[in-house]
């Protein structure tokens, strides 16, 4: 069983969260760190794009920072994401690791299962959801509708992510939601009327769900952080050792917020 180094929960800034995320990539590219699994919240709560979204095309500025919201653009694909009442995950290792298969979709299907191992240490019964054709109208909200080997409770996606691979190693992060205000999402994204966005909104519901929308007791985030934390370890089969960022990676960090993260011409370029 191969030992994986685990970054326990802690909430940082939008700009923060994904510059820790690229600095682990860079760490672990030059052999500095090994293999790492990430857990950590948003303060404040956030709303995240795709990196191929187009900004003034799919989000409400003005109502985002009304709302109080921070905004990052991320460095892996997919749609926007509110990350509010959440546990939030990042894989990093590398492509030649013999745990990841070669492609990105496989590769999700290896790391989900953590994922359906965490839900049920949890009592809940996930499952991945299976490729499948896409359909062709949706909002700009991630969990409009289920990816390869997401996770799916009750016939709804109950966690979403996003995986990036660059100069040979593989970033999978994602959410998993202890509870979910579409409303919020849904008024700070942008829609040709609102009669578009009320359609939207009503199909997202549908297919979209938290862990507490299922629940008669309700679970707290110290709860969903244990039972992942079990969860990975034991759907990936891997020993996870608790550490903290080494000082080169904070400063990498630190670097990533100063010159990317916290830059509009990052976070606005499309």
């Amino acid at each position: 069983m191969q030992e994986w180094r685990y970054i326990p929960y802690k909430k940082y800034s939008p700009a923060w969260n994904m510059a820790i995320d690229e600095a682990i990539m860079i760490a672990h590219r030059e052999g500095k760190v090994p293999p790492t699994l990430r857990f950590y919240g948003w303060n404040p709560a956030s709303l995240t794009i795709g990196y191929f979204q187009k900004v003034e095309k799919e989000v409400d500025r003005e109502e985002l920072y009304k709302r109080g919201l921070g905004f990052v653009r991320r460095m892996t694909g997919g749609r926007a994401v509110l990350h509010d009442q959440e546990l939030t995950y990042s894989v990093v290792v590398s492509e030649g690791h013999p745990m990841i298969p070669s492609t990105v979709s496989e590769s999700y299907r290896v790391i989900s299962q953590g994922l359906v191992a965490g839900f049920q240490e949890l009592g809940m019964d996930a499952y991945m959801s299976l490729p499948k054709k896409r359909p062709t109208m949706t909002s700009a909200a991630c969990f409009d509708s289920p990816s390869d080997y997401e996770l799916v409770l009750e016939g709804k996606k109950v966690a979403g992510s996003a995986q990036v691979r660059k100069h040979g190693i593989v970033l999978q992060h994602g959410s998993i939601l202890l509870d979910l205000d579409i409303d919020l999402l849904f008024s700070v994204l942008r829609f040709p009327s609102e009669r578009v966005r009320e359609r939207l909104k009503a199909s997202f519901t549908e297919k979209a769900v938290a862990i507490n929308d299922l629940r008669s007791e309700k679970v707290t985030i110290k709860e969903v952080i244990a039972a992942f934390e079990k969860g990975f370890a034991k759907g990936m089969g891997i020993r996870l050792k608790k550490e903290a960022l080494t000082p080169y990676e904070e400063e990498l960090a630190h670097q990533l917020v100063e010159e990317k993260y916290g830059h509009d011409r990052w976070n606005l370029q499309r």
